[in-house]
């Protein structure tokens, strides 16, 4: 039988895995940011599945961006309309 190649939310498992050890030391709330950053990943996991880069790295750090980009997007709305008030 033909080995199968590991999906990406495998890869992102592992990768959640090998950063457990930068997790540990943080203080708690960044903890829960740092879990937050890996919620992104899998949100976009899908996408990152059919890019299937070499680097499973590569697709976590697209993902944290879009999430922040979109984040800093509401905010900027926020202020604008407080702005109108």
């Amino acid at each position: 039988m033909g080995r199968t190649n590991p999906t990406y939310r495998d890869q992102l498992r592992e990768v959640e895995e090998e950063w457990s050890e930068f997790r540990r030391p943080l203080r708690r709330e960044d903890q829960f940011r740092f879990d937050d950053l890996f919620v992104y990943a899998r949100n976009h996991a899908d996408a990152a599945g059919n890019l299937n880069h070499p680097d499973p790295l590569a697709p976590v750090w697209m993902a944290i961006a879009l999430e922040q980009e979109q984040r800093i997007a509401e905010l900027e709305t926020q202020v604008e309309a407080l702005g109108n008030e």
